[in-house]
């Protein structure tokens, strides 16, 4: 896709995976993004990562790159423990800031960078990329035009295998742990599903004996008697997927948040016929879409348009909350 001359000049703040092998080249595709710069704890990481993704400029700590007065917005994927901080400072700089989720470790700490980023003018918004993909646009036309009745419940799987000490998904100081890393998802899709926030939550947790970790978590969120249901896990086979169930039919959501850029994303819809044996089925297939790149062109639209971003920053303060309150009831 051609650029834009009124693209935004983005900073990547650290050299993680999702931002080298994922967002980067996406946003090097993107219309409204120009990458100019990353930057590393180590100078000669930032050097080398740079000159493989074609990136002007390398520094060797983030608050070099945020002294470089030629950038508009950062892009952070750092650990989840250091998204206070980093925002914060960007926001100190003038920097307008997209943050991987979960947005922070504590709804509280999330408000306090919602107040920094409004002191400074700038924007905030949390990296939930899958909400801005067209296959989740056409699950939510589908609810609004009684596709399956009345929306009941929502049951979501999200896991991965990783018992890795070293990895920071792994380290509860560093906010790992499966609730954190990938149960923020299930959390979030259900909020957006039922565009409301849980009356009641019920949860239990499994935690590993050696890294302290929650590497099972399951929870039942009630929406005002309608029900949301999810497990998570880091000690599971790769594996993530999301039922919709109505009065009158339910969605499957096949790839429902990693989803692929490279093939078209699928919604089954089952409805009628003769379930369970034999339910009508209609599939409903999305042309393949970079869901990072959507998001971080919508983002940039946002700062040039001086108009809100897609999923306000007080989204990230009502998922935190839940988080929260899954662990809370857990620990009783």
């Amino acid at each position: 896709m051609e650029k834009s001359k009124n693209a935004v000049r983005w900073g990547i703040l650290g050299a993680a995976d999702i931002a080298v092998h994922k967002v980067i080249p996406a946003m090097a595709e993107a219309e409204m993004c120009s990458v100019v710069a990353i930057a590393s704890r180590s100078e000669e990481r930032a050097r080398q990562t740079a000159e493989r993704l074609g990136i002007p400029r390398s520094y060797g700590s983030y608050q070099d790159l945020l002294d470089d007065s030629d950038i508009e917005a950062v892009y952070i994927p750092l650990p989840n423990h250091l998204h206070l901080e980093w925002t914060l400072a960007a926001a100190a700089a003038g920097k307008h800031v997209l943050c991987e989720k979960p947005l922070a470790m504590s709804s509280a700490d999330v408000r306090t960078m919602i107040d920094a980023c409004d002191a400074a003018s700038v924007k905030l918004m949390e990296a939930f990329m899958y909400r801005l993909h067209p296959m989740w646009a056409e699950v939510r036309r589908l609810l609004e035009d009684g596709a399956i009745g009345e929306l009941v419940a929502i049951q979501s799987i999200f896991s991965y295998f990783n018992d890795d000490p070293a990895d920071i998904r792994n380290i509860p100081e560093f906010g790992g742990g499966a609730l954190y890393d990938i149960g923020c998802y299930p959390v979030n899709v259900a909020r957006m599903l039922f565009n409301s926030e849980p009356t009641g939550v019920k949860s239990s947790i499994r935690r590993d004996p050696d890294f302290g970790t929650d590497i099972l978590t399951s929870a039942v969120l009630d929406f005002g008697g309608r029900h949301a249901t999810f497990t998570c896990s880091t000690r599971m086979e790769d594996h993530q997927w999301v039922g919709v169930e109505g009065t009158e039919g339910r969605l499957v959501v096949e790839i429902p948040f990693n989803i692929p850029p490279d093939r078209p994303a699928r919604i089954l819809q089952y409805a009628g016929g003769e379930p369970p044996a034999d339910p009508d089925l209609e599939i409903h297939e999305v042309p393949p879409a970079n869901q990072y790149g959507i998001q971080a062109d919508a983002f940039s639209r946002a700062i040039r348009e001086e108009g809100p971003v897609p999923t306000p920053p007080d989204d990230a303060v009502g998922n935190l909350m839940v988080i929260e309150r899954i662990f809370a009831d857990a620990a009783h």
